[in-house]
Parts: C-alpha cells; structure tokens; sequence
C-alpha cells in the first residue's frame, strides 16, 4: 500500500463516491473517476453502461466531460478506483482523451478497496499520442 498525499486522498474519495453511482449491469465493473482542475477543483465521474454496448460510456470520460461542461480543460492529475484485485489502466479510448486535456507527465492513478495503488504517467499509457498540437 502506498500512502498518498492529502490531495491524492481527497481524490481517492471522489473517485470512490462516484464509483458508488456506477451503472454496470451488464459487466458488472464498476469504476469511479476524479480529477483535479488546474485551478484546483475535483470533477468525477462514473462508467455508465448500455444495452447497446458501444454507447457506453467510461468514468474518466465522463470525468473529463463533467469538467469540460463547468468550463474547465486543463487538468493536473486523474485518479481512478474500482474493486478489482487486479488494477488495470484506463482503456484506450480514456487514454486518447486524457492525452487531448493533460500534460504528458501528468500523472494517472489506479487504485482500489484495498489500498493498492499505480501510478502512470500520461505519455506511457499512450505513447506518441495525437494531441492538438499534431493539428498546428
């Protein structure tokens, strides 16, 4: 278990709250998101499934959107919590849209109920991404 700062934790929480309003009936993984605006608030966001599976939609995209609608782009950090054993990284559709609104050394954590935690950074989840600068 690896301890985190009280920003990190405060995170977690957010993360863990909107975890808790997951709708995943149909594969049953639930996941929460939070993230921290570059001026200073948390945003979060849950998975939220449909019997039409490609309209379903991950936390940290509903995350980053949430954000995006409150008039915030630019993010610092990302944490994402589930209570899977094993922890796992964002998908890749998540990791194409952390690389359009974070820094490339912005950092994104994994964690889950029992404490365990991961931490990646932008540009190893998605090496060589198409951000807006390839469109200049």
């Amino acid at each position: 278990m690896t301890t985190l700062s009280p920003q990190h934790a405060q995170l977690v929480s957010a993360a863990k709250q909107a975890y808790d309003n997951a709708y995943a009936p149909y594969s049953n993984f639930f996941v929460g998101a939070a993230a921290l605006c570059q001026n200073g608030d948390i945003v979060s966001g849950c998975n939220v499934e449909n019997a039409s599976y490609g309209l379903t939609v991950c936390a940290e995209r509903n995350c980053i959107a949430q954000a995006v609608i409150a008039g915030e782009q630019e993010f610092k950090t990302i944490v994402i919590y589930t209570e899977q054993v094993k922890l796992t990284p964002p998908c890749g559709a998540c990791r194409q849209v952390i690389a359009e609104f974070f820094n490339q050394d912005a950092v994104v954590t994994a964690t889950n109920h029992l404490g365990d935690v991961v931490h990646w950074q932008v540009k190893q989840l998605l090496p060589d991404a198409f951000t807006p600068k390839d469109l200049s």
